[in-house]
């Protein structure tokens, strides 16, 4: 084995209830194999390593490293910073006129003297790593960059589950268990619950499924009102689904008439190409993020759709709430850890074989855990709305499926 003398670690991208815990888990591991391999970690993802600004893990942070799993977010910062976009990291200050981002980057991990560079992240993190390593087998930088998948999407090919997934339909599902309460706060009360999801109705659908095993596990009164049809959820719309709106109008009212309020969980991306087209026609300016993608606070889709819904359906209020940044920044519970350790175990294992990839599941493979080679990484993945649990769980609150949606990934 060729052992590393110094390996970095970063986080980038938005968040998941992975990151820390993944830190953690590196840490461990690299402690636990030979403690005097040198880990930092750069502060704020790719800004910190183009600026040359990093945490040095100490003997303390050694020792103490698993405290990381008991907190959400990423203690070590997090950015959205593409290497290759060179406008954006000018408009920044992150490099200057004329340079080349990729080659301050690799300059910079060679004068810290890092020979292993681990980069914590979904689709844009690992494609800007995988730019960043052909760039340093072109240039025979002689580095090794592995990168583990982030995202609370569950969106990456060839990825079966990407680390923090999981956590995230439990929480937004936890989330949701308050807010459905304000259906009794008003007559004919709309609740719209949306949830993360660009291109990928994988979390929408997997946290309905998390919540109605809490219903499951409760308790009903109808007598008095406690009754588990007002809590229910009424309709799962996720982008890669068709929606039929005045079908399912139809349909959600007859629900509102029945039971005094209606309950849909939708994913952010759903809807967002008709959104963009509205705004486009009104000469609107489409707001977007270095990446490219439409910044979705800013075209509002849990709103669209409550507007399309209120009064079709005759509701009398329409509550939207989002539960994406509640779920992102958890803590990663127990299913996730023992997936984040072992991908972080072989991530280390990678790493003293000089071995370059994103550690997952590869779904081409026959869901084997290795490393994945970068240029097949890729985000966009959609959710497969034929698997079972998504028709069982359609089947049971009565709604009809709608057509694939084509994706062109």
């Amino acid at each position: 084995m060729n052992k590393p003398k110094k390996v970095a670690i970063l986080t980038a991208g938005g968040l998941a209830p992975c990151l820390n815990s993944a830190i953690g888990s590196l840490i461990e591991r690299y402690t636990e194999i030979d403690p005097s391999i040198e880990i930092i970690c750069y502060r704020s993802g790719y800004k910190g390593l183009l600026l040359g600004d990093f945490y040095t893990v100490t003997p303390e942070v050694r020792a103490n490293a698993g405290l990381l799993h008991k907190f959400g977010g990423s203690t070590i910062g997090n950015s959205r910073v593409k290497l290759t976009n060179v406008k954006d990291c000018v408009k920044r200050g992150l490099v200057q006129e004329g340079q080349d981002p990729q080659k301050v980057a690799a300059d910079q991990l060679v004068k810290d003297g890092v020979d292993i560079l681990h980069t914590i992240g979904g689709d844009d993190t690992n494609t800007a790593a995988a730019d960043l390593a052909a760039f340093l087998a072109r240039n025979n930088y002689g580095l090794t960059v592995i990168g583990l998948p982030k995202t609370v999407d569950n969106d990456v090919f060839p990825i079966k589950q990407s680390l923090g997934a999981w956590t995230a339909a439990e929480h937004g599902a936890n989330y949701f268990a308050n807010v459905v309460a304000e259906n009794n706060s008003n007559p004919r009360m709309l609740i719209v619950h949306e949830v993360m999801g660009r291109s990928c109705g994988w979390l929408t659908a997997a946290t309905a499924v998390e919540y109605r095993k809490l219903l499951d596990r409760s308790q009903w009164l109808p007598e008095i009102g406690l009754d588990r049809a007002a809590f229910e959820v009424h309709g799962v719309f996720v982008p890669e689904m068709a929606i039929d709106l005045e079908a399912e109008a139809a349909r959600l009212r007859a629900v509102m008439d029945t039971v005094d309020c209606v309950n849909i969980f939708v994913s952010e991306g759903a809807g967002v190409e008709s959104i963009v087209a509205e705004m486009q026609a009104k000469g609107q300016e489409v707001p977007r993020d270095a990446f490219g993608h439409v910044k979705l606070d800013a075209v509002n889709p849990g709103k669209w759709f409550g507007e399309q819904f209120a009064q079709m359906i005759g509701a009398e209020k329409t509550l939207i709430q989002k539960s994406g940044y509640f779920a992102r920044a958890a803590a990663a519970n127990v299913e996730d850890i023992r997936l984040i350790k072992s991908c972080a175990d072989l991530a280390v294992e990678c790493a003293f074989k000089r071995e370059s990839g994103v550690i997952g599941h590869d779904e081409d493979n026959n869901n084997i855990l290795r490393a994945i080679e970068f240029p097949r990484i890729k985000g966009g993945k959609p959710f497969d709305i034929d698997t079972p649990w998504f028709n069982e769980t359609l089947a049971a609150i009565g709604q009809t499926k709608g057509a694939k949606v084509e994706t062109s990934h």
